[in-house]
């Protein structure tokens, strides 16, 4: 084999695993966010609990129904003394007793305080559903913190690879300059310290960027096992309309909803409390089975009794010391307290909102200024570049203008994300972030 084609292959070699590396959008890590992400699934556990909680046999509509069984033998010494007269003793008389039964008991009326315990249950669902939702909407919102920092990184690593070539171009350039006595050994030296300053820039970042990673790999459950990229495009939702977001944050946003059903469950606690007030009216049945072996002292040897029992039963509390009068008081005012806190909430958030919005809006600005930015960066490093291979430049300006350009470029990053994590704060907060795609 050729010299020229074992080049090729080593090349070719090296370059599959870049080739091969997974790259993980937006999408995919947003599913595996919800499939895996351990907050998620303990969440999700917690939810069927509360659905558990809801069902009928939780309700206390349904009856009780328990068996009783028992057994006792006696070994006793008797003497007994008969009506006509005659006595008799017994010592070491055998006696026992034998009984089942099955007893029924249903509550027919409790003053309508297992309607009102349903209803909060049911309420207590939605409750839950509400806080399902939120515990995803953070994680979602963890979940593209690290991945566009890990964009961000990625980009900034790329743009530090470049500033370290820049900078060793510079340096063959200042050696062969010196070599042909048209510079220093100071612009060798110069332009050593720099590559080194540019290595540990990028030996730096390239530890960020695995850390980041990791943190990433464990807010989606730890599903990648090898390395990955992130995709660095971004889309904007520059169609969102102010008004209409302020709308579904008063009506989606998920604190605001969590509040209303509290108050529900503070409506209900209110008619149960007074439920106390009513009596109650049970039915109680038994099926019951006994047998008695008597001793010899008995006018019966054995006797058996099986037979059916019913009965129903009214218990009211006329007047329990005025517990049940305080309790329904202190329940009216943490009602009033959950209607107040409500009010105060909606302050907060559409105060959120409106911040949230602006900063939104002064990132985009922002980033369209960086992206300018990077354009006269350019031209100016360009032009600077030219100068300095003419000799018209200086090594100190030549490296300004690299660095403006790399600061440039690290701004614009900076700025790019931002926009889309403060796009995001916005969705969030007015309950739309799970219905966008990413």
């Amino acid at each position: 084999m050729s010299t020229k084609n074992v080049i090729i292959y080593s090349l070719l070699l090296l370059s599959l695993p870049l080739f091969s590396q997974r790259i993980l959008n937006p999408e995919d890590a947003f599913s595996m966010a919800l499939e895996h992400n351990y907050g998620i699934k303990i969440t999700n556990n917690s939810l069927e609990i509360a659905e558990n909680n809801t069902s009928i046999l939780n309700s206390g509509y349904l009856p009780t129904v328990t068996g009783n069984a028992g057994a006792t033998y006696n070994l006793d010494n008797t003497e007994a003394q008969f009506a006509n007269g005659e006595s008799t003793i017994l010592n070491g008389a055998e006696s026992s007793r034998y009984n089942a039964s099955v007893n029924l008991n249903y509550v027919v009326f409790d003053g309508m305080g297992r309607q009102y315990n349903y209803k909060r249950l049911k309420e207590e669902y939605f409750l839950s559903q509400l806080e399902a939702r939120e515990t995803i909407e953070n994680v979602i919102i963890q979940l593209f913190t690290i991945y566009y920092n890990l964009a961000k990184t990625s980009e900034n690593t790329l743009a530090l690879d470049q500033t370290l070539n820049i900078s060793k171009d510079r340096l063959l350039r200042a050696e062969y300059q010196f070599d042909y006595g048209q510079n220093t050994k100071l612009g060798v030296l110069n332009a050593q310290v720099d590559i080194n300053n540019d290595s540990i820039n990028l030996i730096n970042i390239r530890q960020q960027l695995k850390n980041t990673k990791r943190d990433l790999n464990v807010v989606i459950g730890n599903q990648i096992a090898g390395d990955f990229d992130v995709k660095t495009d971004l889309k904007f939702l520059l169609d969102l309309d102010k008004d209409e977001l302020l709308s579904k944050t008063k009506a989606n946003n998920v604190a605001l909803l969590q509040a209303e059903k509290n108050i529900s469950i503070g409506e209900i606690d209110i008619k149960a409390r007074k439920s106390q007030y009513l009596p109650t009216v049970g039915l109680i049945g038994s099926y019951g089975w006994n047998k008695n072996n008597n001793n010899a002292a008995s006018f019966a040897t054995t006797t058996l009794n099986t037979g059916l029992s019913g009965g129903i039963n009214l218990a009211w509390d006329l007047f329990d010391g005025g517990s049940t009068i305080t309790q329904v008081k202190n329940t009216k005012i943490n009602l009033d307290n959950q209607k107040l806190q409500k009010e105060q909430l909606i302050i907060t958030i559409e105060r959120d909102f409106y911040n949230a919005w602006e900063d939104y809006q002064n990132k985009l600005v922002i980033f369209n200024v960086q992206q300018d930015n990077i354009i006269t960066s350019e031209n100016n490093f360009n032009r600077t570049q030219e100068k300095f291979k003419l000799g018209q430049a200086t090594s100190i300006e030549f490296r300004q203008a690299q660095l403006n350009l790399r600061n440039a470029e690290l701004s614009r990053n900076q700025a790019k994300y931002d926009a889309k994590l403060a796009e995001l704060t916005v969705l969030q907060i007015s309950g739309d972030l799970l219905n966008v795609e990413f």
